[in-house]
């Protein structure tokens, strides 16, 4: 007998909708993260039983809800149309992906028709399928973005330490097992028998339960630090060097004071100090004073390219002694993909992008005094090939460099912080977040805070940042699981599709309900 739904079409939509803005509540600013054991099931829930074009429609309602609120924070500067066209793109991906959750919600139980393969089997697939639905998102079109992951909500809750173990896909992973798994267990006519109840319980345990893998303590790097709060916005009227200037004034407290490192974020730099002698002089001066390397961040260019850099500059070396260049470029921030093509709906925004940015090919990890430092600019951090990459090539803590001016008054830098806390515990590394104009942090390796200077305001860290050595798991196998989750749970549902239709053939047909039920 087909799988029927739960809900009828109308309350499968509303409860989709109710999900997605109920799963924007479980990021910053308000971080409740509880959330999403009510988000997660109410999307599931209006999936079970679907037909292809009804899980279109009830996935879709699900992502634009989402999507909608919470990449609201790209309309502060540029308007609707980056807001809008994002959000629709993440919910038209979202949509498509629901499909095969609907799929194995069908096929699985006529497939593999015992109890404790729709108790465990069918949970664990579409945990997967979820995840893979991340993982499409951070990686489809044009490199992806993968923000609104449901590991991401967990950074302020209890389970963030599992994210050593098994990333922050896994992490994704196991929350929404538990949440499926909550599903089948109220689904089971036997109320009383609580082994129903053991895999979402036993998953909640072990990730209540799972302590952050350990690294080893290898003492620390003193770090001095500036947010400027100068005019480094796109749209920002300014003089020249003015963003450079907000910066050596917000560094001058801790000039004279020892520290090992000098950080400050990307775009502090507002002209090429490898083009502009009288920025490199400024530098060069500061680098003298400071009497510590500086780790600086500006747009650099190599003939026609154009490279949004992390430089180390050095009193009296031939500077900048070395660098890493931005790996992920922001589509439509900071180049544009098939611009002829966009160009033709929306040509005055298209035009404001300028300059064609290079992804950036070196390893992102720099010599600071002896420390491996790993690096990720801006929008690098929520990429995981970029931190995992700084991890295995030895950083012994990250240095995180972002420029959030085009965002004031929204949530996307808090939003990008609980990223940076998720990295700092899945790395088991100190993270230093220095932002233009905020929020910067410093955060120790088990995620919690050790100093920091609010948005919007002009500020200076000077702190000791403990060092550590040793990969965690999930640097190690977070590849892997990925792989698994992502491919492996399509080729899941086709081999389910296959026994399903088999198994189907074996018993009398039964008129199925309508294509859009």
């Amino acid at each position: 007998m087909p799988e029927r739904p739960i809900l009828p079409l109308w309350a499968a939509v509303a409860a989709s909708v109710a999900g997605g803005l109920a799963l924007t509540t479980a990021y910053p600013a308000l971080g409740w993260w509880p959330a999403v054991f009510v988000a997660v099931p109410l999307v599931l829930v209006g999936l079970i039983g679907r037909r292809a074009w009804s899980a279109l429609l009830v996935g879709f309602a699900f992502g634009a809800s989402f999507f909608l609120v919470n990449l609201s924070f790209t309309a502060r500067y540029l308007g609707p149309v980056p807001w809008l066209a994002l959000s629709i793109l993440e919910a038209a991906l979202t949509a498509a992906c629901a499909v095969p959750i609907a799929l194995a919600y069908r096929w699985l139980p006529r497939a593999l028709p015992g109890r404790w393969a729709r108790l465990v089997a069918l949970p664990a697939l579409v945990a997967a399928l979820w995840t893979m639905r991340e993982l499409l998102l951070g990686s489809f079109p044009y490199g992806g973005f993968p923000w609104g992951r449901v590991g991401v909500t967990q950074a302020n809750g209890p389970f963030a330490e599992v994210a050593s173990w098994v990333g922050m896909s896994g992490l994704s992973f196991l929350v929404v097992f538990a949440c499926a798994a909550g599903i089948e267990r109220a689904r089971e006519r036997g109320l009383g028998d609580i082994r129903a109840a053991l895999p979402a319980a036993l998953t909640l345990v072990v990730l209540f339960a799972t302590p952050q893998f350990p690294t080893t303590d290898a003492g620390s790097i003193r770090v001095g630090a500036a947010q400027g709060n100068g005019p480094s916005g796109y749209f920002d009227q300014h003089a020249a060097n003015a963003v450079l200037n907000a910066q050596l004034e917000a560094t001058a407290p801790i000039i004279g004071k020892a520290m090992d490192v000098l950080l400050w974020p990307e775009s502090g730099v507002d002209s090429d100090p490898t083009r502009n002698a009288t920025t490199a002089r400024a530098l060069d001066t500061l680098a003298e004073r400071v009497d510590a390397p500086l780790l600086l961040a500006a747009v650099t260019q190599r003939g026609d390219d154009y490279f949004n850099t992390s430089m180390l500059w050095e009193a009296g070396a031939d500077n900048p002694v070395a660098t890493y260049d931005k790996r992920h470029p922001v589509p439509f921030g900071e180049y544009v993909p098939d611009r002829w093509f966009y160009r033709l709906f929306a040509p005055d925004l298209i035009d404001l992008v300028q300059r064609e940015y290079t992804p950036g090919a070196s390893p992102p990890v720099l010599d600071v005094g002896g420390v491996e430092v790993g690096l990720a600019i801006c929008f690098d951090v929520i990429y995981d090939d970029v931190v995992w990459d700084g991890a295995r090539a030895g950083a012994e803590v990250y240095m995180l460099q972002t420029n959030n001016a085009d965002f004031r008054g929204t949530s996307e830098n808090l939003q990008q912080l609980a990223f940076a806390r998720m990295r700092a515990i899945e790395t088991g590394r100190a993270v230093v977040n220095i932002s233009t104009v905020g929020t910067s942090q410093v955060i120790a390796p088990d995620g919690t805070e050790i100093t920091g200077i609010e948005a919007d305001a002009a500020g200076h860290l000077l702190t000791d940042v403990p060092l550590r050595t040793g990969l965690t798991p999930a640097s190690v196998i977070g590849p892997w699981l990925q792989a698994l989750f992502g491919w492996g749970s399509v080729l899941a549902v086709g081999l389910l599709g296959v026994l399903a239709r088999r198994r189907g053939r074996e018993k009398t047909p039964t008129p199925g309900g309508s294509a859009f039920s």
